[in-house]
């Protein structure tokens, strides 16, 4: 079964927020991301770009390789 790269990355950007006890607003006010663009990225219905997958990673202070257990 093909996994769903949107859906992982969401759940893993929200699993590492709230590990961090940052609310969407927060994340989305560090990244420089819309809020609208957070949360649907965490619901997995966004294709998320590449400068927005490196702008949450920069704000969680995680490098993308951890967001994708690579």
């Amino acid at each position: 079964m093909a996994i769903n790269i949107n859906k992982y990355f969401g759940e893993q950007v929200r699993k590492e927020r709230k590990k961090q006890g940052l609310s969407q607003l927060q994340l989305a006010e560090v990244a420089k991301i819309d809020l609208s663009t957070i949360n649907r990225v965490e619901r997995g219905e966004a294709n998320i770009t590449l400068r927005n997958a490196f702008k949450i990673t920069k704000a969680l202070k995680v490098k993308l390789s951890h967001l994708l257990n690579l």
